[in-house]
């Protein structure tokens, strides 16, 4: 039964699996999902990898270590998850610029163990009161790079920030009150004035957009030199402006991000280069409270997140898929056999379809939840699949009467992290500035975002993940664009079990769903389950991407079965905790941070 409402090769595991721990054999997998949640894995011997980690206490798993270092502490001073995850998000937009900072936004998933209540935060960025339809559209004389450039780089791709909301709203209605909100600041702060190492990541991206950060005075600090054609792996890189205005938050919160001196700084640089932001953008910007989003499926209780999400959409339509197509016999097969990456694949198609179509600003446009998690739709795209050979994948579209009228006038930069106390609060956090170093300008420090390229341009155009627009998804004045964020919570008797999420643009809900089937339905350790090698598929283009180093046998198997395939060097980017409840009743926290970007996670 699928209810939504709103309220085996071991090569594909990759060198990541920990030393030690054996991987759990097709035959010998657990059916029930209750016997896998419930079994002892038996880790105290265990040598895991730098990315995985086993806690008995509390738990941050964030994809850079010093986040997850500065999640700790304030959880080692007195605080919870909420005040540990403000610390944690801070300190990513210092040493993880090109992901996610105060110049982005993101949504927040919170488990309150006192009232075992859930609360959805939806901080994400807003377009500008003078954009509309047309904002984006082809110019005469464009072609395709100029068209796309407008929505990605300089002052007109940047849309209101809402992190610095976000955060101050996580705090306000969640913080414990026993770590000073300076305290909670100070980590993030003393990385960006005192400098801290670039990491591999840091290093890789900047090589890709070189030239523009290089004309920013702050990003252009980074490079050595102003012909270098990179950021140096392990160059110490300090920020002092972004220092000040993280103190500024430390002092007084979010205002000035609105209605003070950084708002007016905002402003300044977006002007400059062309943007149309105004100063009431910025003073009419609010936090929207959300039903997050909840689907069972495969024994599994999700709690995700709902629109402007098409994240959680894409993670409720592919659980409903499997599990008309499996039943609750999924538990029994092994992950890496070809015909179930097929039945993957196929449960992407029509969610994928779904978001073109219909998936806009909920505020704004009407979001037909409800039919798109009906599971006979589900049922009806299943009974499309055949074992042994795919079809296209326009086949799985299922126009909606009426189809949604047209409107008049996703990893990159984006950061996911996890957060257990030893209350038992739990908060999975994904945030972004969109694509790398966000419109790669800066404004008192911070990296501001270019999250207009997450609406659709023009009906038909796609954006910089291949995502096609649909009119739903035209900017607006106040409107927020789709997203891929898709913050989870797996949940058992009503208290979780698994924290999850990824970044990654397009490819952010298919690897965060393949990691939680890979934790909760097939067993495995939450450092092997987010090292697993993935597939992506999106509908448009109608083609399987896999990762490198899958087993060639897994890939064959997928040819075999007429998928044009594809061989991509890695998928989004996963972090996770899975709590499991031994026979003894006690929780270990098993915490994994994705190895694709360098994370590792920290805890006791």
């Amino acid at each position: 039964m699928v209810s939504l409402e709103n309220g085996g090769a071991r090569g594909n595991r990759g060198p990541c699996h920990p030393p030690g721990m054996s991987s759990v054999s097709p035959r010998s997998r657990a059916p029930r999902l209750a016997l896998v949640l419930l079994a002892p894995l038996l880790l105290a011997q265990a040598a895991l990898p730098a990315h995985g980690g086993s806690f008995a206490r509390q738990a941050v798993a964030a994809d850079h270590p010093l986040a997850s270092e500065a999640g700790l502490a304030v959880l080692r001073a007195g605080g919870n998850a909420a005040d540990a995850g403000v610390a944690t998000a801070l300190t990513l937009g210092v040493v993880s610029p090109a992901s996610s900072g105060l110049g982005g936004g993101g949504f927040a998933l919170y488990y309150r163990a006192s009232d075992r209540s859930l609360t959805f935060l939806d901080f994400r960025e807003e377009a500008p009161s003078a954009a509309g339809p047309s904002t984006f559209a082809r110019r005469e004389g464009d072609d395709d790079a100029a068209a796309a450039s407008r929505s990605r780089i300089g002052g007109l791709a940047v849309a209101v920030p809402g992190e610095p909301a976000g955060l101050d709203a996580l705090l306000a209605r969640f913080g414990s009150g026993r770590v000073s909100r300076s305290e909670i600041a100070s980590h993030a702060a003393r990385h960006a004035r005192e400098g801290f190492a670039a990491s591999g990541y840091v290093s890789r991206m900047s090589a890709t957009v070189a030239a523009t950060l290089r004309a920013d005075a702050v990003l252009g600090s980074f490079f050595p030199s102003p012909e270098a054609d990179r950021i140096p792996e392990g160059a110490i890189l300090r920020n002092p402006a972004l220092a000040e205005t993280i103190e500024r938050f430390g002092r007084s919160g979010a205002r000035p991000f609105y209605r003070g001196e950084i708002a007016r700084e905002i402003l300044r640089v977006v002007r400059a280069h062309g943007g149309i932001l105004s100063a009431e953008d910025l003073r009419a910007y609010e936090v929207r409270e959300r039903a997050p989003l909840r689907v069972s499926a495969l024994g599994l209780d999700v709690a995700t997140a709902p629109p402007p999400s098409a994240g959680g959409i894409t993670l409720a339509s592919s659980l409903a898929f499997l599990e008309a197509h499996y039943g609750r016999s999924a538990g029994e097969l092994d992950p890496d056999a070809p015909s179930f990456r097929h039945a993957l694949a196929a449960s992407f198609y029509g969610a994928y379809l779904d978001r073109e179509a219909t998936l806009g600003d909920p505020d704004h446009v009407e979001v037909p939840t409800a039919a798109l998690a009906d599971p006979a739709r589900a049922a009806a795209r299943a009974a499309l699949l055949s074992p042994w050979h795919t079809r296209p994948s326009d086949d799985f579209a299922m126009p909606l009467a009426p189809a949604p009228a047209a409107l008049p006038g996703s990893d990159a930069g984006t950061s996911h992290f996890c957060v257990v106390d030893a209350e038992g609060n739990v908060l999975a956090l994904t945030t972004t500035v969109n694509l790398l170093f966000g419109a790669q300008l800066t404004a008192a420090g911070i990296v501001l975002n270019d999250e207009m390229d997450d609406f659709a341009r023009e009906v038909g155009a796609d954006n910089a993940f291949g995502l096609v627009g649909g009119a739903p998804n035209l900017p607006g004045p106040g409107r927020r664009p789709v997203s891929s964020m898709s913050p989870t919570l797996v949940l058992r008797d009503g208290a979780p079990v698994m924290c999850v999420g990824a970044s990654g643009g397009s490819r952010i809900p298919t690897a965060t769903l393949q990691v939680m089937l890979f934790a909760l339905l097939f067993g495995e350790h939450a450092a092997d389950a987010v090292a697993h090698r993935r597939i992506h598929h999106q509908a448009h283009p109608d083609e399987l991407l896999y990762e490198r180093g899958m087993d060639p046998a897994l890939v064959l198997g997928l040819e075999l079965r007429g998928h044009a395939v594809r061989e991509i060097e890695g998928s989004a980017n996963v972090q996770a905790i899975v709590l499991r409840r031994g026979e003894d009743g006690r929780v270990t926290l098993e915490a994994a941070s994705d190895p694709r970007k360098d994370g590792a996670p920290r805890g006791d």
